[in-house]
């Protein structure tokens, strides 16, 4: 086996997923091996929004300025009413009125109403009746009347 039959056999392997190739040729066994090697990805560049989604986007940010976020002035349990068989202070996508009471969160068995601080539309209830709260935590979107 010549040295040119070699250098052949080396560029196979480079131009293919061929990892391993084995040539026995008047007498003479050649056992090339190679590990393979992944090409680098290239970053694709960054997609430029288009006009209708950045129009979404800064929508949908007014919207969430717009909205009032009532937070937990303490660290506690969250409860949506005041016992486990009433119903709760009130359901989302009702009105609520300025003073009206949200939920109770309950730190050292003691029951802390939080009261609304706005005229407006109970949209969403981020926590789960029962699960303890954070101080600041968000505990309900109220969209201003």
């Amino acid at each position: 086996m010549e040295l040119e039959d070699l250098k052949q056999l080396i560029e196979l392997l480079k131009e293919t997923d061929i990892t391993e190739i084995q040539v026995e040729k008047e007498g003479t066994k050649v056992k090339i091996k190679r590990e393979k090697f992944f090409q680098p990805l290239e970053a694709a560049a960054p997609k430029s929004p288009s006009v209708q989604e950045s129009l979404i986007k800064k929508e949908i940010e007014d919207e969430m300025q717009r909205l009032i976020t009532v937070t937990s002035p303490i660290v506690g349990t969250f409860y949506r009413s005041p016992s486990p068989e009433a119903p709760i202070f009130v359901e989302t996508g009702l009105r609520v009125k300025k003073g009206q009471v949200l939920c109770i969160i309950e730190a050292m068995k003691l029951m802390n109403e939080i009261e609304s601080e706005v005229d407006g539309i109970l949209l969403k209830a981020l926590v789960e009746n029962g699960q303890p709260v954070e101080y600041g935590e968000p505990l309900f979107l109220i969209e201003p009347l």
